[in-house]
């Protein structure tokens, strides 16, 4: 039996699985997946990659939608889930013991991929 939450789960991480091996073709390095907040009310980042040819820590939001209505994959980045990556990037970044160069990516996954550099920042 299938549930309509096992399916999109199973969407969820294919397209994370999709957005990680465009990520690395393009030849940054994976150091996390799905880093989450401990508690309620925090937040995800779904990847967490670095750019090996400057250092940068990229910070990747996947988003999946399999049709372009209601403003598609793109439009449902609000400023809320915005904010709670943000939340959860700075939650890792405080176990560091220095600050690489960060930046806040999203892949989109609809008819194709397109990954967005720097997409949105901490502001």
């Amino acid at each position: 039996m299938t549930t309509s939450t096992t399916t999109t789960k199973h969407r969820g991480d294919a397209a994370e699985d999709a957005a990680l091996d465009h990520l690395r073709q393009a030849g940054l390095v994976p150091v996390a997946r799905n880093y989450r907040t401990p508690g309620r009310g925090g937040g995800e980042v779904d990847l967490i990659m670095r750019d090996p040819r400057d250092g940068t820590l990229v910070f990747v939001e996947v988003r999946q939608r399999s049709a372009a209505s209601h403003g598609g994959a793109g439009g449902s980045i609000t400023a809320g889930k915005q904010q709670r990556i943000v939340l959860a990037a700075r939650h890792y970044l405080g176990r560091l013991r220095a600050l690489p160069p960060c930046r806040f990516d999203v892949v989109l996954i609809e008819e194709k991929i397109t990954w967005l550099k720097a997409a949105f920042d901490a502001g």
